[in-house]
């Protein structure tokens, strides 16, 4: 199992997990704007993922883990761009479909 990540956000009571799992990212009410991503760490309760896009905090997303297939919602609570010129997003997990 994973070391977990130290973020260094005060009030996340659970670690983050380096792990890289493919997934499907996409808005719920628009199954057309989908995409295929990885996720850089996870938890209990959400995930950081690499995106091509960027999306605004609040936004209501799908994710799917490819390996599993566990369709989860949640919602952007973050978007940072990397030097790299991609996105990384922190989801809040709430509900699992």
């Amino acid at each position: 199992m994973a070391a977990p990540v130290l973020t260094g956000r005060s009030g996340r009571s659970e670690g983050r997990i380096l792990k890289r799992l493919a997934a499907e990212l996409a808005r719920p009410d628009k199954s057309v704007s989908r995409e295929m991503t990885f996720t850089e760490n996870v938890s209990i309760r959400g995930a950081r993922l690499t995106t091509v896009r960027r999306w605004q905090p609040g936004t209501r997303v799908r994710v799917t883990f490819l390996r599993n297939g566990v369709r989860s919602e949640g919602k952007v609570a973050y978007c940072q761009r990397h030097e790299t010129g991609d996105f990384a997003i922190g989801v809040e997990l709430f509900a699992q479909v």
